[in-house]
């Protein structure tokens, strides 16, 4: 499983989405555990939307985990979109229901933003590759 993952990150006044496509597994977790540290130590809300995730392994059930603590660590949170039950399952079966907030579609997760935004205002930034590296590790280095 060896796969690209494509990272795009929007950043609005009061929130900001990561989005990823592709599988997260110990081959590409990397880069997308530098973003979400990254994003989830701004202060804002963060929103990680995995919609087009195609596999979700442990290592990337640990980089949503040491972000969800950075986040908390810094008085907000972080919200995770996915509406696959298989995925789903896995973030509940991780347990990590407990400190992030799922939903099933973007809207819903921006609807219970404390100001909720205009979807339809979103300007949109291209999505970047991120090459999967040789190696990887699942620690959360936060």
């Amino acid at each position: 499983m060896h796969d690209s993952l494509i990272i795009g990150v929007r950043a609005e006044p009061g929130y900001v989405i990561i989005t990823a496509a592709g599988e997260i597994d110990i081959f590409t977790v990397a880069r997308l555990r530098e973003e979400l540290f990254t994003l989830a130590g701004d202060g804002r809300p963060l929103t990680a939307d995995l919609d087009r995730v195609t596999f979700l392994g442990a290592a990337g059930l640990g980089a949503l985990a040491g972000a969800a603590r950075r986040a908390a660590a810094r008085g907000t949170s972080l919200h995770v979109v996915c509406a696959r039950s298989q995925a789903r399952q896995l973030l509940e079966l991780a347990g990590l229901d407990r400190t992030v907030r799922l939903a099933r579609t973007l809207p819903e997760t921006l609807r219970a933003l404390p100001a909720a935004p205009d979807p339809a205002a979103w300007p949109a930034r291209p999505p970047q590759p991120v090459l999967a590296a040789p190696g990887g590790d699942d620690d959360d280095h936060d």
